[in-house]
């Protein structure tokens, strides 16, 4: 069967909901019997997300086979279920250096390199390989950016050229916004006629057209888009607020959007199975009892907002727990560096039913993590170490158990002597050398678990792959020093070089990983340490 490509463009402004109405699209079209995959295009220069301030870009999605990539990706493979690779997703660098290395190679044949129509034929290169790998009926194109904005010009020449070779293959959807200023009350449609209006400039022509707004569009709305923007009626999708991302295909398959998109392509449902997603609303829907967890980080403020994007997949991986758990996941963000200025301030962990510390760089807001870390274990409060969150948790065991005041990571301070995390084998070179982009240990990797332990119990497995993303490791040189003081070695490597998971089976639940769990969690299958966590939670009062 052919494959067909669905560009999923924005309008108005950035953060409208671009990879959630792709992912839901896709789930859509899933359920019709269709195999589908998805390509985020980042607007960067960045070769990847590796190097990215998370407080701007928000979370690095790590992908099975190593890649850093944008959060987006990770919404993919939560609502499709499998697994995306580095052939999903591209950046400007990445495709400017691909049409490099190969104007070095000679493959351009000595002909003069371009930027049109050179850049934006590797874009579709790399967009029609991502179909052919995974043998997909539909690849959903998500351009990130906004129309009008110069950095995603070439991708709209690509979205144009592609048309152009076979305009029966090829589709365009553009989610824009419908303000409604407090101070009218009145949806307006301006915005959106200024943004199709921009995509025509490119060649392009919308023909779909979903609408995110607070609420949902209403006839006189719609009618005026349609008149306005040359879209059909029937073709403009109602996408207002809803209480959470995962009712949108639920919301998308009562308005026919994705027999719509099928139609307009001459195709017909081969099935209609999407039973198990009104399932999962159905789950979500009916929790009535709350848990309460505390997720500690360094990277929510900037300046005088919180940006919950920066942990998007722990926050996402709480939420599919607590639902298993028949919980409603009231998850609470901490400033470590809270606890740094106002240590007093440790006494409101006692309100949580659970404490999350999740991965992170650099020295700033350690002191305050390791300190609420400590308050966890005394008091008995379930604790979750996700990568530098583990790391940590070894150095407050041998701090406050073993009585080594010193102890720390390398990370913080390379000349303490007793240093309990320290460089893996290789990256000591790497920083020395400038390599910091797409050097760290990343991708999936085999851990082998301990019988009897807590994640053994969670998993029902001797053996797990779980994705990386770190540059530090465990010392081995105090593993038994640790583990006769009581801290566990659970999970390592196979070939016992690499401790992977520790934790304390006398305590409630306290287990540090040094891999990234939430990236392999999903609603329809939550990730069993996460589950196990929660159900930990919800017996503390």
């Amino acid at each position: 069967m052919q494959t067909r490509y669905v560009f999923v463009i924005g309008g108005v402004m950035s953060g409208v909901g671009k990879g959630a109405t792709t992912a839901a699209i896709g789930r859509v079209l899933q359920s019709k019997g269709f195999t589908v995959t998805a390509v985020k295009i980042d607007p960067y220069v960045n070769v990847d997300a590796g190097t990215m301030n998370p407080v701007e870009h928000g979370e690095v999605f790590v992908t099975v086979d190593g890649d850093e990539t944008d959060q987006d990706m990770g919404n993919y493979e939560r609502f499709l279920g499998v697994d995306m690779t580095r052939d999903n997703y591209m950046t400007t660098g990445r495709v400017y250096q691909s049409v490099i290395e190969r104007e070095r190679n000679l493959e351009y044949g000595g002909r003069c390199v371009e930027v049109v129509p050179h850049v934006p034929e590797e874009v579709i290169r790399r967009i029609e390989r991502a179909g052919t790998l995974s043998k997909a009926d539909f690849v959903l194109v998500e351009v990130g950016g906004t129309v009008g904005e110069y950095q995603n010009v070439l991708f709209l020449e690509a979205l144009r050229l592609l048309k152009l070779r076979d305009e029966n293959a090829v589709r365009t959807i553009l989610v824009s916004y419908l303000p409604v200023p407090p101070s009218i009350g009145e949806m307006k449609t301006k915005p959106t006629q200024h943004a199709v209006r921009e995509v025509n400039h490119a060649g392009i022509r919308p023909d779909f057209i979903v609408c995110r707004s607070r609420d949902p569009i209403d006839g006189p709305r719609r009618e005026k888009i349609a008149t306005f923007c040359g879209v059909a009626r029937e073709h403009i999708i109602a996408a207002p607020n809803v209480k959470t991302i995962y009712a949108i295909p639920q919301l998308f398959e009562e308005q026919g959007f994705g027999d719509a998109i099928l139609k307009s392509f001459g195709m017909k449902p081969k099935a209609s199975k999407l039973k198990d997603w009104y399932a999962l609303t159905d789950t979500i829907t009916s929790a009535t009892e709350p848990v309460k967890i505390g997720v500690i980080g360094k990277y929510f403020e900037t300046g005088a907002f919180v940006l919950s994007d920066v942990y998007l997949s722990v926050l996402e991986a709480i939420k599919h727990a607590a639902w298993a758990n028949g919980r409603i996941p009231e998850i609470e963000w901490i400033n470590s560096e809270d606890y740094e200025r106002e240590p007093k301030k440790l006494e409101e962990l006692r309100s949580l039913q659970g404490i999350i510390i999740p991965g992170g760089f650099g020295t700033r807001g350690i002191e305050g993590k390791i300190s609420a870390i400590r308050f966890s274990r005394e008091h008995e409060i379930p604790y979750f170490g996700l990568c530098y969150g583990m790391q940590c948790a070894v150095i407050e065991y041998a701090r406050n158990i073993l009585g080594w005041a010193d102890a720390n990571t390398e990370e913080m301070n390379p000349n303490t002597h007793h240093l309990m995390i320290h460089f893996m084998e290789g990256q000591r070179e790497n920083t020395e050398r400038g390599r910091y982009g797409g050097t760290l240990r990343l991708g999936a990797w085999p851990c082998a678990l301990k019988h009897g332990s807590i994640a053994a119990e969670a998993y029902g497995a001797k053996t797990v792959n779980e994705r990386h993303r770190h540059r530090y490791e465990f010392n081995n040189v105090y593993r038994e020093n640790l583990e006769c003081a009581g801290l566990m070695v659970s999970g390592e490597s196979p070939d016992g070089e690499l401790v992977e998971i520790v934790e304390i089976p006398d305590h409630p639940f306290f287990v540090g990983v040094q891999f990234h769990p939430e990236f392999q969690s999903r609603p329809l299958a939550p990730h069993p340490l996460f589950v196990q966590f929660i159900q930990a939670a919800t017996q503390r009062a």
